[in-house]
């Protein structure tokens, strides 16, 4: 985008009027940005080849007041000599559209609706509460992992409430505006026995959120069209062979991962600089799990 702010009247303070018109062009390009997405500015005054571009990094839409981009840009504008009010900016606005399970919606995936497809793959679970969705989802698919009995209530939608408030108290989530990464990392850190797992869409190419946690009870959630809904089985949900258990990435034939040990697939990967030998046999083993394995 490029702009060119209009002359301040005679009686103007120019600081004053400057202010005014960052404020106004600020409000201006993330009017129509969700509070949740990610956005960052660029700015570059073209007139004037030598200035080096101004940048504001990534943050949430609701934290770029224009008193942030004034304290920046005010300051970088004040102090260029070269800089005048018919000179000429380039604004670029680095958006990131974030996930955020609010509740169900009507989109539709592949030509058939969520409902349908639940109905025809029984590893989809559909999360029937129209808020909280992500809390919902977790829930359901602890009680699925644990074997909990009540797994069949909490699947139909039944005895949700106190559960859910209990989850959310506990871990101090706040989803009333959404769970997104955010959401994520912080019930990831409450949940530290479990690995949370968030694929893209029904035909997920990619982990939306895999949680820092090397636990083996991992729960898997779908996220499609706003709304959480949980997996519990993700090879019958995609027709997918093989998953990468250390960056749960989908695969169908090979797959190389820099967060599994390529010789023993053990994760963290091991360290070669610290091999074992093995008089018996002549040989050099990468990791004490390897060396006591073989």
């Amino acid at each position: 985008m490029l702009i060119k702010f209009r002359p301040p009247s005679e009686d103007a303070e120019p600081t004053v009027y400057l202010k005014e018109c960052i404020t106004a062009l600020t409000n201006y390009i993330v009017d129509d940005v969700r509070d949740t997405d990610l956005v960052g500015l660029r700015n570059r005054n073209t007139e004037n080849l030598q200035d080096k571009v101004v940048g504001i990094s990534f943050r949430r839409r609701d934290q770029l007041k224009p008193d942030v981009v004034w304290s920046v840009l005010g300051k970088v504008v004040q102090s260029n000599e070269r800089f005048g009010f018919s000179d000429r900016l380039e604004v670029h606005l680095d958006h990131v559209i974030m996930p955020v399970g609010k509740g169900k919606t009507t989109e539709k995936t592949k030509g058939r609706s969520l409902d349908v497809l639940s109905a025809i793959k029984r590893s989809i679970v559909k999360v029937k509460a129209g808020f909280l969705c992500l809390a919902h989802a977790l829930i359901i698919v602890m009680a699925r992992v644990n074997g909990d009995p009540k797994y069949k209530s909490y699947r139909d939608g039944k005895a949700m409430k106190l559960p859910v408030q209990d989850l959310l108290t506990a871990s101090g989530v706040n989803l009333k505006r959404g769970g997104g990464f955010k959401e994520l990392e912080q019930f990831q850190n409450y949940l530290s026995d479990y690995k949370i797992i968030v694929y893209d869409g029904l035909s997920p190419d990619r982990v939306l959120f895999s949680g820092n946690s090397l636990s083996n009870k991992k729960l898997y959630l779908l996220y499609d069209g706003g709304h959480y809904n949980v997996i519990t089985n993700i090879k019958a949900v995609i027709y997918i062979w093989y998953i990468c258990n250390a960056c749960d990435t989908l695969y169908d034939f090979t797959h190389k991962c820099d967060k599994a040990c390529s010789l023993c697939t053990a994760t963290p990967p091991c360290t070669k600089y610290r091999s074992n030998y093995c008089p018996t046999c002549n040989r050099w083993f990468v990791g004490e799990k390897r060396f006591q394995n073989l």
